[in-house]
């Protein structure tokens, strides 16, 4: 029997080498999808690229969507492309709509003329659910969306949800809380906490410059998360999922964290400036998840404690800046 084909789009991110790495485990034939750039980043599938195939397109052209579904395709397809940092969003707010909001009604419209039987996964995010209509946050939860990226997000989401009812298709989201991973850029809070602890360890900085120390968030690991993805898509019935931790922890605690793992003693006040420009212009309230439905359906959990989480991150990076 041939094996089973993936496409993921946005392969060379975080979630996508991770996902890429779960299919070939499990026999796949994984294509992704990249888009022309003048400076090509391929370092987090850099380890896979003679087991995978790459094929170029773009979610701002419907062409280059439907040639890369003819070549590849694929009998699961993992939507993970978009402008994936929060803050750049009030920077580029219509880019990230093109993006991350259109670019998925694009997807979706080239894979009912392609390859309609295919299954559709698309990754929504609980920066959906922004100003917060209860907590913890489920399926059912009302969305408040607090940035352009979560208008965008939220756009996303919708349409698949229409493209399922409209063409019965099998399109699922999951509705990812933040995972975390070595792999995250370095823009991203957690790695950003992570590498200066590590680089202030190997006297390569004195400090690190954050926004809002007593920010909340439900904080995972991507490892764990791409599982999730990967089951979600092997239902009978296209559903929606949040997939999330169930807990929450404050920026200070994963700050505290990483100095303890990098072997650096005092209170967190040594180690950290308070820069007014890493302080959204709103934002977001108490996002936790309640994973439960994930749980019924999938037989999933998250596997990696926050602290675990940090803590490898921390490792990864002291290792990386010792090279």
């Amino acid at each position: 029997m041939a094996p089973r084909r993936a496409l993921i789009t946005g392969i060379t991110g975080q979630d996508g080498s991770y996902l890429a790495e779960l299919l070939l485990e499990k026999g796949y034939e994984v294509h992704g999808m990249v888009r022309r750039a003048s400076t090509e980043k391929f370092d987090r599938i850099e380890h896979l690229r003679d087991r995978i195939t790459l094929h170029q397109g773009d979610l701002l052209d419907h062409r280059s969507l439907t040639d890369a579904l003819r070549h590849s395709a694929p009998d699961e397809l993992y939507n993970l492309a978009a402008m994936s940092f929060v803050a750049v969003s009030w920077i580029q707010p219509t880019l990230t709509a093109e993006f991350t909001g259109v670019g998925v009604t694009r997807v979706l419209e080239a894979m009912r003329e392609v390859c309609p039987e295919a299954r559709f996964y698309q990754a929504s995010s609980s920066e959906m659910f922004g100003k917060v209509r209860e907590v913890p946050q489920d399926e059912s939860t009302p969305f408040y969306p607090r940035s352009p990226y979560g208008v965008a997000k939220a756009y996303g989401h919708f349409i698949t949800v229409n493209y399922r009812e409209s063409y019965n298709l099998h399109a699922t989201s999951g509705i990812l809380f933040n995972h975390e991973s070595p792999r995250r850029g370095l823009e991203f809070v957690t790695r950003k906490i992570t590498w200066h602890a590590a680089a202030i360890k190997h006297g390569l900085r004195d400090h690190m410059s954050l926004g809002n120390l007593d920010a909340e968030r439900d904080w995972g690991y991507a490892k764990d998360f791409v599982e999730a993805m990967w089951l979600m898509l092997q239902q009978d019935k296209a559903d929606d999922y949040v997939i999330a931790t169930g807990r929450t922890n404050t920026v200070r605690q994963c700050v505290e964290i990483a100095l303890d793992e990098a072997g650096l003693t005092g209170a967190v006040e040594d180690y950290v400036r308070i820069d007014p420009q890493f302080l959204r212009p709103a934002e977001v309230d108490q996002l936790i998840g309640d994973p439960g439905k994930a749980k019924r359906d999938l037989g999933w959990e998250p596997q990696t404690s926050f602290e675990d989480l940090i803590r490898l991150m921390t490792r990864a990076d002291l290792e990386l800046l010792k090279r």
